[in-house]
């Protein structure tokens, strides 16, 4: 287990370093953020030697561990673990422990996701679950991108309503007749235009449309 230890500013720490952490750490390291790594198997641990900031085989229950690491003076870090119950929880309970202000952690289930959230983490992930409600909605081929967020809110990419083309969004009244809000349109290989009531629709655009996730979905099965 390495001794030095990172800044806390602009800096995450990932733990468990599986196919969900890996892709959060790869793509935070991407996004310009410098990541340590955390896992117990020596072997993911030296496949990720060259990839991040820092990596460390440790044991993320171990109180001791993670502060030798430096852990505690993150501004947050996320748990990838999901296989192992007791060692995801535990986990989230050290990092709290330890006072870690802002804790991210994967769960397997509803119940796995209550735990966590009762031992201190901050946000809960399904990634399973979501990916699934996610890729549910594409495939009825009514709506090209879809995320829905944990307190009823939706966005949608959609296809633009037939007869639409050439005519203002203030025409076509989709709040006043559907209760969502047009944010913006786009055509293939133009720039995403920010919408405004005077935003004409033009031919084979897509419209990017926000609100209750129940309306949001509503409006795409008529559309």
């Amino acid at each position: 287990m390495a001794d030095a230890k990172l800044p806390k500013g602009g800096h995450v720490a990932v733990i468990g370093l599986g196919r969900f952490g890996g892709s959060v750490a790869e793509t935070l390291r991407e996004l310009g953020y410098e990541v340590l790594g955390i896992d117990s198997d020596p072997r993911i641990v030296q496949d990720w030697a060259d990839r991040l900031t820092q990596v460390a085989e440790a044991d993320a229950t171990d109180e001791d561990a993670l502060r030798q690491l430096g852990v505690h003076e993150f501004g947050r870090a996320v748990v990838g673990i999901g296989t192992n119950l007791e060692t995801s929880i535990l986990t989230v309970l050290t990092l709290a422990e330890i006072g870690v202000p802002e804790i991210w952690a994967k769960a397997a289930s509803v119940k796995h996701g209550k735990i966590l959230s009762s031992v201190g983490a901050d946000h809960v992930v399904f990634p399973e679950a979501d990916m699934g409600e996610r890729v549910g909605h594409l495939i009825t081929g009514r709506m090209l991108d879809y995320i829905e967020f944990d307190d009823g809110f939706a966005i949608a990419k959609v296809r633009a309503p037939r007869g639409a083309a050439g005519r203002t969004l203030a025409d076509l009244g989709l709040r006043t007749r559907w209760g969502v809000t047009v944010v913006g349109t786009k055509r293939p290989g133009e720039d995403f235009v920010y919408a405004r009531p005077e935003t004409v629709i033009p031919d084979n655009a897509v419209l990017i449309v926000a609100g209750d996730t129940a309306k949001v979905e509503s409006y795409a099965d008529e559309n």
